[in-house]
């Protein structure tokens, strides 16, 4: 009798024993994954009855919550949404995007960073309030650069060379996310529903998280390569033949339109940037390998995202395995083949080589503040790299000049100011339309502006380059924050 009596009170205690696991496990182990249940209707309520911060933008509060009569007693409204959706993110129902997600926290009022604030609000017996997130845009960039991109689809970013601040990021087509911060599920759902099946993709970041063909803008790497090298200046003569036979490939390489550059033999490295000659950097970057210029793309930031930047982003990708291929690492060498780069990237380029050699990281929060608008944190610039040397750099910048006085990026000129550019058009498919770049930064000498800018398919000209199409949109976008960063 003892013996089923044991082994009865055993299976017991092993029930008793899982039970308490169970419990403790759902209570403690997965309490984070069952807040973020959809369906977990108390943290969305909880969420919605209080007050949530602020987002800001200069003088601009671009995402805050207002008071509602319905069942929740705030909800998130986006003044100027579509203009700085990519930026804000949306908060939802039961998720949210971009900076939302990223500073929910503090937004939410749950960041350590405001326990007084909240020990206060417990006392006084106030509902618990979030904090205000200030970014790093400035608005008048950020609406000149809409403006001017316009309804074709790309990306325009603009950054401080000197700090890293980002000034401006826009991208197109883009959407609402007044529409998101809707309180009825049924209206959401549906929206999200239509903006994922848009083949457009308006909820895409493309200035950090799409990476496209970056074309003769990636010039300024391979060049940046040679002159660390030191085995080259931007004096030293490159073959640059009217076409140039690849190694191993029936495939030749031919400059834009089909032109010549230098006496069609060979030229120097300062004159093929300056008209963008891709036989010449072929050339140039079968000589020093592709080695060299992937090493040099990973010292600007290539294979790798910025740390603890807090927007989704896309690594740059300089193609593995080149070694032995040189006809890919001529093709490479004028970011063509499987080259592939984000416009924020291209902007850290022309910054790094506008601040002497030195890449500042890139952030685009400026600083925290509590609910009663005392600052509690303010974010200090740091740097990121140092891919190439103040000599190179100043090299470097004096050739991208020439681009802008005499060469392909003419459009970029602005009166009375010494203006530091290179221009890209990125071929990308058979019979589609190049992709039209540009990249610089003004004043040439000590930049307060550093962009990049890209448009899709050349907005739907067949014949679009990066000089004639996205040269005048960074015109006007360094021009505006020269007038409006004194």
């Amino acid at each position: 009798m003892n013996g089923p009596v044991r082994k009865v009170a055993v299976a017991c205690m092993v029930l008793f024993a899982a039970l308490m696991i169970n419990a403790n496990w759902i209570q403690v182990g997965d309490a984070s994954n069952l807040k973020a249940e959809p369906s977990n209707s108390r943290q969305v309520n909880q969420k919605l009855e209080r007050q949530r911060g602020t987002i800001v933008a200069g003088s601009d509060t671009i995402a805050d919550s207002v008071p509602v009569n319905d069942q929740y007693r705030y909800q998130r409204r986006y003044s100027n949404g579509p203009l700085y959706a990519n930026v804000t993110g949306y908060d939802a129902l039961v998720n949210e995007t971009a900076l939302e997600k990223s500073q929910d926290a503090f937004l939410s009022g749950s960041d350590d960073r405001l326990f007084v604030s909240r020990v206060s609000d417990l006392l006084t017996g106030r509902k618990q309030r979030g904090g205000t997130v200030v970014t790093t845009i400035v608005p008048a960039l950020q609406q000149v650069a809409a403006a001017q991109l316009g309804n074709r689809k790309g990306a325009v970013v603009a950054l401080n060379p000197q700090t890293g601040a980002i000034l401006a990021m826009v991208t197109a087509p883009t959407y609402d996310p007044n529409t998101y911060a809707s309180h009825t599920a049924a209206t959401v759902t549906q929206y999200d529903k239509t903006l994922n099946a848009d083949p457009n993709q308006p909820l895409l970041n493309r200035a950090a998280q799409q990476t496209y063909p970056p074309g003769s803008t990636f010039k300024l790497i391979t060049a940046a390569a040679a002159l660390e090298s030191g085995k080259f200046t931007p004096d030293s003569k490159v073959n640059s033949p009217t076409v140039l036979q690849l190694p191993q490939s029936s495939t030749p390489l031919t400059n834009f339109g089909g032109e010549s550059c230098g006496d069609g033999v060979q030229d120097t490295i300062r004159d093929a940037l300056r008209i963008s000659c891709n036989t010449a950097f072929g050339s140039l970057g079968m000589a020093i390998g592709a080695n060299a210029i992937a090493d040099q793309a990973a010292k600007f930031g290539f294979g790798s995202t910025i740390p603890g930047f807090p927007l989704a982003e896309a690594e740059s990708v300089f193609p593995p395995g080149l070694q032995n291929d040189k006809a890919h690492t001529a093709q490479s060498a004028i970011g063509q083949f499987d080259v592939r780069v984000t416009p924020l990237q291209m902007a850290e380029v022309s910054a790094a080589i506008g601040n002497d050699g030195t890449l500042m990281k890139p952030y685009i929060v400026d600083k925290y503040l509590g609910p009663d608008l005392k600052t509690i944190s303010t974010t200090s610039p740091s740097t990121l790299s140092k891919p190439i040397s103040g000599d190179v750099a100043a090299e470097l910048n004096q050739m991208m000049q020439l681009v802008v006085t005499s060469g392909t990026g003419t459009s970029a000129q602005i009166p009375d100011v010494a203006v530091a550019g290179k221009t890209g058009t990125a071929e990308h498919g058979n019979g589609a339309p190049a992709h039209a770049w540009f990249t610089g930064f003004a004043p040439a000498q000590n930049p307060k502006v550093a962009v990049a800018v890209i448009v899709e398919d050349g907005g739907g000209e067949l014949a679009a380059t990066g000089g004639a199409v996205a040269a005048p949109i960074a015109q006007q976008v360094m021009a505006k924050a020269l007038e409006v960063l004194k």
